[in-house]
């Protein structure tokens, strides 16, 4: 009976997890609609998605104890995400596909760390955890690069204007200690070991409620 209890409860977290994390970051890679606060929004998203994939992956590869299943999680999120999205697309409303499968990579090396150090739960939070967080923003500009047209889309879309003291002030790109990649990635790196350290407890914590 026990034995059951503990699959249904982590059958019961995945796919809550996986609903959550596709509510979560259902808008992330959508910063046409954010063109003032382009920047700023592209590296919310990027740590907020290198946190969300982060924690569950961990939690469900620690789970398993099988080097893969967060390349698997991975792809449950991004086949939620399609769906969720794909009724917006059906609405009119300008979502491009190519955003999703951004987290994949990111769970490759997850992976990858667990693989290579032998299933050993302490560089699975170091190294995994700073390799989700330096490469997400990577494969997320990828998707700000690729997404539909601002000003085709700001014409289609028009927004109610802001008021004065929502203006924002042009932001300055230019220089690498502005770069959103850069300060997404080194954000994402410090707080993503964190994330991965809590995904492995909540294994723990399972199993001990479980026993």
């Amino acid at each position: 009976v026990m034995v059951w209890l503990r699959r249904c409860t982590h059958y019961l977290f995945i796919v809550l997890v996986a609903v959550n994390s596709t509510l979560l970051t259902i808008n992330a890679g959508d910063y046409i609609f954010y063109t003032d606060w382009a920047w700023t929004s592209f590296v919310v998203f990027s740590i907020s998605q290198t946190l969300m994939l982060t924690v569950r992956a961990c939690y469900y590869l620690t789970f398993t104890g099988v080097p893969g299943t967060a390349t698997y999680y991975a792809l449950i999120m991004t086949v939620y995400t399609w769906i969720a999205k794909g009724a917006w697309f059906a609405l009119g409303y300008p979502y491009d596909f190519i955003v999703t499968p951004v987290w994949l990579p990111s769970a490759m090396l997850l992976d990858l760390a667990y693989w290579g150090t032998n299933k050993n739960k302490h560089s699975l939070i170091l190294f995994g955890g700073v390799l989700v967080g330096m490469s997400l923003p990577l494969c997320n500009m990828v998707n700000l690069i690729t997404v539909a047209d601002p000003l085709y889309t700001a014409f289609k879309y028009p927004r109610p204007t802001l008021p004065p003291y929502m203006t924002p002030i042009e932001p300055q790109v230019g220089k690498f200690y502005n770069s959103p990649v850069a300060l997404g990635a080194g954000a994402g790196a410090v707080l993503a070991c964190t994330f991965a350290a809590l995904g492995c407890k909540l294994t723990t914590w399972t199993y001990r409620w479980m026993a």
